[in-house]
């Protein structure tokens, strides 16, 4: 691997960059705070060799949409539940959009 392959990493959302001190760190959270979002499923980190987790920039962005709804009351359980749902609702507003795009040019006879 070239440095500037390692340096392309940097740029990938699913790349498991961030140990989960550092994680916890950029969150202003706790590791316990990442466990728990883990047992609930709403982030799966990868594991190193060692077995230690390695979060990614998208997973970090979950978590840090976990910690707001916890810090606004929620429970973490609700918090994943209701994450989960929107990104649920947004798939399915995609997968209807396209729909309606191909509709629109099948009846407009393109």
């Amino acid at each position: 691997m070239t440095a500037d392959d390692s340096y392309g990493r940097l740029d990938d959302d699913d790349y498991p960059a961030y140990t989960m001190g550092r994680a916890a760190e950029l969150l202003g959270t706790t590791q316990s705070f990442l466990r728990a979002i883990g047992e609930a499923r709403l982030v799966t980190p990868l594991r190193s060799e060692g077995g230690h987790r390695r979060y990614s920039h998208y997973q970090l962005r979950i978590a840090a949409r976990a910690r707001e709804l916890v810090d606004h009351g929620n429970p973490i359980e609700a918090a994943c539940r209701i994450i989960a749902l929107e990104d649920q609702l947004e798939e399915a507003q995609r997968i209807n959009a396209a729909y309606r795009r191909t509709a629109s040019l099948y009846t407009a006879g393109v």
